[in-house]
């Protein structure tokens, strides 16, 4: 079997070694005599699982004890209504910087239990950018700032996170684990998995313990953050499955070094792929330079009646999931921790060749 080079936003890339250790633990693991998705979310074989699984995802991004580590369902779109309902009332706003498509779809989704502010915005420039921080209009009534820190699907990221006298709460489905990131500058992260932390399904929230605790009333019980903490995320039967493939991703990090180790392969795979572009007359990227994500890369062909061509040669040669998002157009390739450079370099290789045969 010939494994293709995945480019998808996701569900995503995985690392082969935890493919490969999955597979071998399919049918037994650990002599238990069954498959890790048969047993029970009480065994004490799945709760040694959940806790390494949790202690390794604090050791990776050095989560203090003053936080809760939840593993969870409904993905990161659940969590655009679960935050609101745990931190605030009615009558409360939060502030919104809107910087892309999962921007827009949290300040949609908040606005249906508090008030959503949007401070700042680069909706005119057409999600090309990260607004000036100067330049947000701050509600001086508000207690958190909401980002989205890196946008899938435009491909914008935030560089460095700002320094506010407001509790900043940040959706990271797109790079949790891609970088180090210092956890004590936010109150709340949630992050669907699908991207870098495994398959579809889960998603962490890791949020800060004295924030928990003006649930509402109305807040399912699923979704009240210290009620899922005090049951060990397991309120009721949690992905098991996801779970234990997200403990294999965070092993497979610290053998290999760590957040710090993966942050300059991701560093150098972007690089190679974002010059190469500028280096072109026939390739074009669409973001700000100072603002592009390290981990979706958005370009666009300068001639794009070549789009077809250029996504059924790609797939030909094992290039897969090239094709941008429907509302932006165009091409994006996701370079998750589990892409490797050779995919990246595959990927130049071919479009250096597409170039010279149609440029």
């Amino acid at each position: 079997m010939q494994r293709v080079y995945n480019f998808s936003a996701g569900p995503a890339a995985l690392p082969p070694p935890v493919l490969e250790r999955a597979k071998a633990e399919m049918l037994d693991y650990g002599s238990s005599g069954m498959s890790v998705m048969e047993m029970s979310h009480r065994s004490s074989v799945f709760l040694e699982i959940a806790s390494r699984a949790e202690a390794n995802l604090r050791s990776l991004l050095k989560i203090g004890e003053d936080y809760y580590v939840l593993f969870l369902q409904g993905g990161a779109t659940a969590q655009f209504s679960a935050f609101p309902m745990n931190l605030v009332s009615p009558e409360d706003s939060i502030d919104y910087v809107s910087t892309g498509s999962w921007s827009q779809k949290a300040i949609a989704e908040c606005s249906k239990y508090c008030h959503a502010n949007v401070i700042a915005s680069s909706i005119e420039t057409g999600f090309d950018r990260i607004p000036e921080e100067d330049d947000w209009n701050m509600d001086s009534d508000s207690q958190f700032v909401h980002i989205c820190s890196n946008e899938t699907i435009g491909g914008v990221q935030f560089k460095e996170f700002p320094s506010l006298d407001k509790t900043l709460i940040a959706d990271m489905s797109s790079e949790l684990l891609s970088r180090q990131i210092n956890i004590n500058d936010f109150g709340l992260i949630y992050a669907g998995a699908q991207k870098n932390i495994g398959p579809a399904g889960l998603t962490i929230v890791i949020v800060r313990k004295d924030l928990c605790s003006k649930a509402r009333p109305e807040t399912p019980a699923v979704f009240d953050y210290r009620a899922q903490a005090e049951a060990g995320s397991m309120l009721n039967t949690p992905p098991t499955y996801s779970w234990y493939l997200a403990g294999l991703v965070f092993e497979w990090l610290l053998g290999i070094g760590g957040v710090d180790a993966v942050e300059k392969v991701n560093n150098e795979k972007a690089r190679s792929l974002y010059d190469a572009i500028q280096a072109s007359d026939f390739y074009d990227s669409p973001v700000d330079p100072l603002y592009r994500s390290t981990m979706n890369v958005p370009f666009k062909l300068k001639d794009e009646s070549l789009d077809d061509a250029f996504l059924k040669e790609a797939e030909h040669v094992g290039l897969t999931n090239l094709k941008g998002h429907r509302s932006v157009g165009g091409m994006r390739a996701s370079i998750y921790n589990g892409v490797s450079p050779e995919a990246v370099y595959a990927l130049l290789d071919f479009m250096k060749g597409f170039e010279a045969k149609y440029g």
